[in-house]
């Protein structure tokens, strides 16, 4: 991606005192002399900032501010390691407000609308950045967060929701809990606006036909705002991401090489304007790709990243093959016999790894046999068979977060 003027002019902006305001910069680039950044070729040869970076920062190491202009935190989950904590200035905050209410905009969501909000709030950046847009745009929130999901099937009815956020595996939910209930033609859901995972084409397509919503998918992340950073518009295809505040490159995973327009790798993400812990090349390991061409949005400012396919960081070694969870569920949409939902459990016994995969039928299916096609199909595809059991709809564990769907019991 080619930086723009505008762009590379904050970027320079930024460097001339970022030493000075960031300990942790300072260290980083001991050896550089940010004003010698003065092509996109040397902004190419800065180091990357990857998590681990900032987990050595915990708790308020990143903050490039003076501590009396930090006006909230917000954190990651820490659920693998120390939990990078991340400052935010007044600015910020506005900022992301801004992002966000343009989420909403280009998902054709206006002051009319009736936002109910499921995402959890609190050290997490995802329900606060949704509710904090929605005022910003001037539509009515209504701050749910996460669980008791009677009552957020009430409020629906009774509040009249026109639009829905959630992570995709608890609009999932909702979806089937609609659909056992026979309450779909009570709602007055329009769209579903969904965050914090990445979800395959069966589980949107059962999404859009339970709630009957378009479904749109932001992108964000707590090191970079949180979510809001970009959506896909109207048009389908891709999200947009805002890059008057973000700047994206996709490298190979492997050598770190900046890729051309249009080929797969690894988002990393450069902030054009925020001040409390301004990211510069931050590994996201994301995995997909920068959509070459023009939308009929019109919006071709603001480049569109691909449908995720997921992470760098997900994939599964087993029998020396790399495996990621995207080709499984890649595999899953070749059988229209069988659900979105599916579980992996990676096991070591009698000295060999063994995979085994549980998928939910998603109506009356011959199970021997549709397990036995699957596990064939998967041997062409990623070279070993693994273990296939099909199961009955609804057997696989629901999520009110996000769906974990790999278990490695190995180690």
């Amino acid at each position: 991606m080619q930086l723009t003027d505008t762009q590379f002019n904050l970027i320079k902006k930024q460097f001339k005192d970022l030493k000075d305001r960031s300990p942790f910069y300072a260290k980083k680039f001991d050896s550089i002399d940010l004003g010698d950044v003065v092509t996109q070729a040397d902004f190419e040869k800065l180091p990357f900032t990857d998590k681990g970076d900032l987990r050595e920062a915990y708790p308020l190491g990143l903050a490039a501010v003076p501590e009396e202009k930090i006006v909230r935190i917000h954190s990651s989950s820490g659920t693998t390691g120390t939990p990078v904590i991340i400052p935010y200035t007044k600015k910020d905050v506005e900022d992301w407000a801004i992002q966000f209410a343009r989420c909403y905009e280009y998902a054709g969501i206006t002051d009319k609308d009736r936002i109910q909000i499921t995402p959890g709030y609190g050290l997490w950046t995802a329900g606060i950045g949704f509710q904090a847009g929605c005022e910003r745009l001037g539509a009515m929130a209504i701050p749910m967060g996460p669980g008791n999901t009677e009552k957020q099937l009430q409020f629906m009815i009774d509040m009249q929701t026109t639009v829905f956020t959630a992570t995709a595996s608890y609009a999932l939910l909702i979806a089937e809990e609609v659909e056992k209930r026979g309450i779909k033609d009570q709602l007055k859901l329009k769209k579903l606006v969904t965050g914090s995972e990445r979800s395959g084409e069966k589980i949107r397509q059962r999404i859009i036909d339970g709630l009957g919503v378009e479904f749109y998918d932001i992108y964000g992340l707590t090191e970079v705002y949180g979510p809001g950073i970009g959506i896909n518009c109207q048009y389908g295809h891709g999200m947009h991401i805002w890059s008057d505040y973000v700047y994206v490159e996709i490298i190979d995973p492997n050598t770190g090489e900046v890729l051309p327009d249009g080929e797969w790798g690894e988002i990393v993400l450069t902030t054009l304007q925020k001040e409390g812990a301004p990211l510069i090349r931050f590994r996201t390991h994301d995995l997909s790709r920068i959509i070459p061409g023009e939308c009929a949005c019109g919006h071709n400012e603001h480049p569109r990243l691909d449908t995720l396919t997921g992470r760098s960081d997900d994939m599964m070694k087993i029998h020396g093959v790399n495996v990621f969870p995207a080709q499984i569920e890649e595999l899953i949409q070749e059988f229209p016999e069988l659900s979105s939902e599916y579980q992996i459990r990676i096991s070591h016994l009698d000295g060999r790894d063994s995979m085994r995969i549980y998928i939910e039928a998603s109506g009356s299916v011959d199970w021997a046999k549709a397990s036995k096609d699957f596990a064939a199909r998967a041997k062409s595809k990623i070279g070993f068979t693994p273990l296939v059991k099909i199961v009955e709809l609804g057997f696989l564990p629901r999520s009110e977060k996000k769906t974990k769907r790999v278990y490695d019991e190995r180690y």
